[in-house]
């Protein structure tokens, strides 16, 4: 991951001001193109045919993004079958997924709070029935990773990494709850709905088998004897001469001959 005051590798392309800028300029005109077809009445009916939509599949597009989340991180982190300019691509793809599976994400839970299917306290605390709480005790997991993502090398920099490996490593926990609460909350999943969810735990599983044995195959790290400069057999200054009083003359004298 880059970051400003420790940067572990070089930028990319993908990883510019140029691309900020074009991000931010295509949210903007999703933005004006909603509020536009808000404006008229055939732009109402498809707005309502987009939120009726995006009840209904918000959810598992997030569900899958997050997936592709969790297998580029498990594959970002191993040296033997990925090249380091791999390996930072895959970083790289590894944040775009977490930040558009936030946005489904955000977009599930408004969703449920405004079309009442649960109540607001539902986002936070775990009150809305036992399969609802999975999905509130996923969403609380999924920011806390994500918020530990975006300040990585504040941990580098304090010297704590292993505290956001700790609690970035939610993500293993977040995950298989949210798929448990994809398939149990709400109306009865249908059937390429299950099997979109079998193919998600499949790459996450092949994820997994990758790291593993990239883990096994990697070689053993063995410290490297480094040949020291050479060092005289009599120093310039004895120990017993170093505090000694010494006159002008014999110091220049001693200068002469060491130069």
């Amino acid at each position: 991951m880059l970051h400003r005051r420790t940067p572990r590798h070089a930028p990319t392309r993908l990883d510019s001001r140029n691309v900020r800028l074009a991000a931010s300029a295509a949210i903007a005109a999703v933005a004006l193109s909603v509020f536009a077809l808000a404006r008229t009445e055939r732009g109402m009916a498809l707005l309502g045919r987009g939120v009726a939509f995006l009840e209904l599949y918000a959810g598992v597009f997030a569900l899958m993004l997050f997936t592709a989340t969790v297998g580029l991180g498990l594959l970002t982190t191993e040296r033997v079958f990925l090249s380091p300019a791999n390996r930072v691509r895959a970083q790289l793809a590894h944040r775009a997924t977490a930040v558009i599976g936030l946005g489904y994400l955000v977009t599930h839970v408004v969703l449920m709070m405004t079309l009442s299917h649960v109540p607001v306290t539902a986002v936070v605390l775990p009150t809305a029935g036992l399969w609802v709480a999975l999905g509130t005790v996923s969403f609380n997991l999924i920011i806390m990773v994500l918020v530990t993502g975006v300040i990585r090398g504040r941990f580098a920099v304090s010297g704590r990494p292993w505290m956001w490996r700790m609690l970035h490593g939610g993500a293993y926990l977040a995950w298989p709850v949210a798929v448990l609460h994809g398939l149990t909350a709400g109306r009865s999943a249908a059937a390429w709905v299950v099997w979109s969810y079998a193919a998600c735990l499949a790459a996450v599983g092949a994820a997994l088998l990758v790291r593993v044995l990239a883990t096994l195959l990697r070689p053993v790290t063995l410290p490297e004897a480094v040949a020291g400069p050479a060092v005289s057999a009599e120093p310039l200054v004895r120990p017993e001469e170093i505090n000694a009083p010494v006159s002008l003359a014999a110091a220049r004298r001693r200068y002469r001959e060491a130069g």
